[in-house]
């Protein structure tokens, strides 16, 4: 039954596919005209930007509802920031990508290393990953298989509808996550409600840490400042109608992702109530809809899992796509002739999907994809993209560059270190990487505050 759901599902986005007028203009290609409505722009935003469910079960399987102050409370509190300070003033500026706002406010140098750091930061390898597990289960396809024809299904529509065709389906997929976890928890409630819970599972499993020391917590409030940087919000605020769509949807978006995080923190204490001895706690999810749901529910249930996940895999591989082909390739060549950014951005497409692959394959964890793309990307982009928006308070245009490759090349240099022969499998100080490259960042902004501005 699961096979039957997701044959179908394929068969619909091949269909969308071949439905999409393909687009000349690059506004129409890149931001869908710049008219994204609120429900639209919600439903995109909220599918787009929780694609890890698998590494959420995991998480609430082990830790309970810590996974809400993990995974939960610093994301809101972030995007929540991002509605307030930045949603309307990037509607305001009429660019099309991160690059374009770094080239107005520091000049080409640091606009062509903020597009190689949003291309890294962009390559959706984790969730390649997760896909291709999912598929793994459904077929019992060998992986390599399962990665490639996902990551070809999440293209087809992108690559001749753009940012429209990511838009659609997006509606389709937030429409699947929340019906399939609903009848999830549905079921799960029917076996026992909350006195079963409390019984069945570790008693830390109800506490605010979950068993985590509160430093580590409070880790997660740093890395979720990534949000300020993530190019989908900015994305969806350039392609929204008005200002008032973009900081309005943000905030919408919130809550649904609230519900949604209610939704599957609670199916993975249940995951961990009924199946205590689970093997692999990243299966937490597809194990307990395999346990709970008649046959017809469990296609419905696997085909929301893959829904979240491939709603992310399209929304980055088109951003990796644009990133690549115009603000990198198209930017390189003189970047006067606009009549070239959709082929360019559809060639850089296709190869953002096969470097994807590549490196889920490489590094074949999930959380190991999310840490190290995020602790180097974060700590390069923060600072000098949050205050490009404020005139009184940007740097130079060479201080940015240099805040840019110091915080992210500091961070690098953290991230190997425990791989290097004197580095003894540790970072130094035992100190997360993101810490030292916003500290550097931070120290090269003040070093730099009283230099020469652009213009």
């Amino acid at each position: 039954m699961e096979g039957f759901f997701v044959g179908a599902y394929a068969v619909f986005l091949v269909v969308a596919a071949a439905a999409f007028r393909q687009q000349d203009k690059a506004e129409d290609y890149l931001l869908a005209g710049r008219r994204v409505t609120l429900p639209v722009f919600v439903a995109s935003l909220v599918s787009t930007w929780y694609g890890g469910i698998l590494g959420v079960g995991e998480y609430s399987y082990k830790h309970g509802l810590s996974n809400w102050l993990v995974f939960g409370v610093p994301y809101y509190l972030a995007a929540l920031l991002f509605a307030v300070f930045i949603a309307a003033r990037a509607r305001r500026t009429g660019h099309f990508t991160i690059p374009d706002q770094l080239l107005r406010s520091y000049g080409r140098v640091p606009a062509l290393i903020g597009s190689a750091v949003v291309f890294v930061m962009t390559a959706p390898a984790a969730y390649v990953l997760q896909m291709g597990i999912l598929l793994h289960i459904v077929f019992e396809w060998p992986l390599a298989p399962s990665l490639l024809l996902g990551t070809v299904f999440s293209i087809i529509y992108v690559f001749r509808g753009g940012l429209k065709g990511d838009l659609i389906t997006d509606v389709v997929q937030f429409a699947l996550m929340f019906a399939g976890f609903g009848l999830l928890v549905g079921y799960a409630f029917h076996r026992g409600g909350i006195g079963f819970l409390v019984a069945s599972v570790p008693a830390q499993h109800f506490t605010w840490h979950g068993g985590k020391s509160p430093w580590y917590i409070l880790g997660w409030y740093f890395i979720a400042l990534g949000a300020l940087v993530e190019p989908a919000f900015y994305q969806r605020c350039y392609a929204a109608r008005d200002e008032r769509v973009a900081r309005r949807g943000i905030v919408i978006s919130v809550v649904f992702w609230m519900v949604f995080d209610f939704l599957t923190t609670t199916a993975g204490i249940y995951a961990r109530a009924l199946l205590p001895n689970l093997a692999d706690p990243v299966a937490a999810f597809p194990a307990l809809g395999q346990l709970l749901l008649p046959p017809w529910a469990r296609g419905l249930f696997m085909l929301a899992m893959l829904a979240v996940v491939m709603s992310t895999v399209d929304s980055y591989l088109f951003l990796g796509g644009i990133t690549l082909g115009r603000d990198i390739v198209w930017r390189l060549r003189g970047g006067t002739d606009e009549s070239v950014v959709n082929r360019y951005t559809r060639a850089a497409l296709v190869a953002t999907g096969g470097l994807a692959v590549c490196l889920a394959l490489w590094l074949r964890s999930v959380v190991d994809i999310w840490h190290h793309l995020g602790s180097v990307g974060t700590p390069a982009l923060l600072l000098p993209l949050a205050l490009s928006f404020s005139e009184r308070f940007r740097p130079g245009g060479g201080n940015a560059a240099l805040m840019m490759a110091g915080g992210g090349g500091v961070a690098l240099l953290w991230l190997v270190w425990p791989n290097l022969p004197w580095g003894h499998g540790v970072y130094p100080g035992g100190i997360e990487p993101i810490f030292p490259g916003l500290v550097v960042s931070a120290i090269l902004y003040g070093g730099g505050r009283f230099g020469r501005r652009p213009g």
